[in-house]
């Protein structure tokens, strides 16, 4: 059996991905060939470069989102916006965010020229005769794969030997084709891309729905015509239950990539835990998300110390403030140097008993999974208030029994990740940041003293 990966565009929030695929490979899913389109070349790049899906997590953690973007020659935007060739250019891309993220053109080539390697494509539009070229890995370079990102607007083109080369996204964002025409009877689609019935007013947003319609077209044209050639193959898409935030987001330090890395990693073991051996259906539903309802995000960070060695645990919550229709969300990771690389949190969520509040899930400590849970204690709420908030209790199965707080930094770290979701325009947006600022932790996730 031949299995094909699949991973769509997404823009810079394909650090999502690296967590998916961080879950494939606890499982020993390994794939024959990996394609890529639009920011999914990040991953497939990685991937295609020997990049451990560990080492993925990690180089993600430790970019700055802020390289993805640079500047044009300051003549060109005094042009004016009518004839502005796009907001900026790839060379950021190029020159920091490759390096960082371990992508090397010439390791791919060399790596796919060895007998036996993983087959890669990498999908890029050639402007100039209106084709996407799924172009080998034994061919790529760096300037190519920076074009399969360059989305008109925003990154200039790459013009090259009389050609003009970009994002193939509005031409398909995931070439289950591709993976069909190499043979693939297994296609494991991870999406990233939002499917919601969410229509959103304003040039961004529109622009955004305008890729999605796109991305969603060509993917059920490569269906329509798998179909119509009786071409059957096992279907499996990973993706998010809600649409994840949108690049600027990111960009503006609203969500980080640790949060996109857990989210990535809690979405493919959702999968992974359900996993029918025929797949997914071929059809719209395969990709369609739920929108959020009005709540918060944020983030929190403890530490302690437990045999000697340090230990920090980062959760991201959600958590609805005026529907009760969609449930606390928690994902999140431990470091813990006696666990070896970061440990995930799966099937994360909220238990609320009289005074106590506990974030429960499970992690997998070498191999074995093991009970993940962080428990506060809110004892009266009156005047040891702000001390039963910033202490908890830390439990990983029979390993670790361990106190952890938060300090100043880290009390300031949570107040400044407060974002809102599920909401949009000013007045709704402050709305919700008010609803958490007047209830508290306690009383979001329902516990009484």
């Amino acid at each position: 059996m031949k299995r094909s990966l699949v991973l769509a565009g997404g823009g810079m929030r394909v650090a999502w991905q690296a967590g998916v695929v961080r879950a494939l490979s606890e499982e020993g899913i390994a794939f024959d060939h990996i394609d890529g389109s639009s920011g999914g070349i990040l991953a497939t790049g990685m991937l295609l470069s020997g990049i451990s899906p560990e080492e993925m997590c990690a180089r993600w953690s430790s970019l700055d989102v802020r390289d993805f973007s640079s500047a044009l020659p300051l003549g060109d935007y005094l042009k004016g916006p009518g004839a502005l060739p796009a907001l900026g250019d790839a060379d950021g891309i190029l020159r920091k965010v490759f390096p960082a993220l371990g992508i090397d053109a010439d390791q791919i080539r060399r790596r796919a020229a060895l007998p036996g390697a993983i087959e890669g494509t990498f999908n890029v539009a050639e402007f100039t005769r209106k084709v996407a070229h799924a172009i080998d890995a034994r061919h790529i370079d760096a300037e190519l794969m920076a074009a399969g990102m360059s989305l008109p607007l925003f990154v200039t083109p790459l013009e090259r030997d009389g050609q003009v080369w970009t994002d193939a996204v509005w031409m398909r964002d995931a070439n289950v084709r591709e993976a069909l025409r190499r043979g693939a009877d297994e296609v494991w689609l991870v999406w990233c891309i939002g499917n919601s019935p969410y229509w959103g007013d304003g040039p961004f947003e529109q622009y955004v729905h305008m890729i999605e319609m796109c991305a969603m077209g060509a993917l059920l044209a490569d269906f329509d015509e798998a179909a119509s050639s009786g071409r059957e193959f096992v279907l499996h898409v990973i993706r998010p239950e809600h649409p994840l935030p949108l690049d600027p987001e990111f960009y503006l330090g609203r969500i980080d990539a640790d949060a996109l890395i857990g989210m990535g990693y809690r979405d493919a073991r959702a999968y992974l835990d359900a996993l029918r051996p025929g797949g997914v259906p071929h059809d719209e539903s395969c990709t369609a998300m739920v929108d959020r309802v009005p709540g918060v995000r944020f983030n929190e960070s403890l530490h302690g110390t437990a045999g000697g060695h340090e230990l920090t645990v980062r959760v991201t919550l959600v958590v609805p403030t005026r529907d009760g229709t969609q449930a606390p969300e928690v994902t999140g990771y431990v470091d813990f140097a006696p666990f070896g690389s970061r440990v995930f949190l799966a099937d994360g969520a909220v238990e609320a008993d009289g005074g106590r509040v506990s974030y429960r899930g499970r992690v997998r400590v070498d191999g074995p999974w093991e009970e993940f849970r962080l428990t506060r204690t809110f004892d009266d709420g009156a005047l040891d208030g702000w001390h039963d908030a910033r202490h908890a209790r830390l439990e990983v199965g029979g390993r670790v029994a361990v106190d952890v707080s938060m300090g100043l930094g880290d009390v300031a770290a949570l107040l400044g990740s407060v974002e809102p979701v599920g909401v949009h325009g000013i007045a709704d947006r402050a709305a919700a940041v008010a609803g958490f600022a007047a209830r508290g932790l306690r009383e979001l996730f329902g516990a009484a003293p």
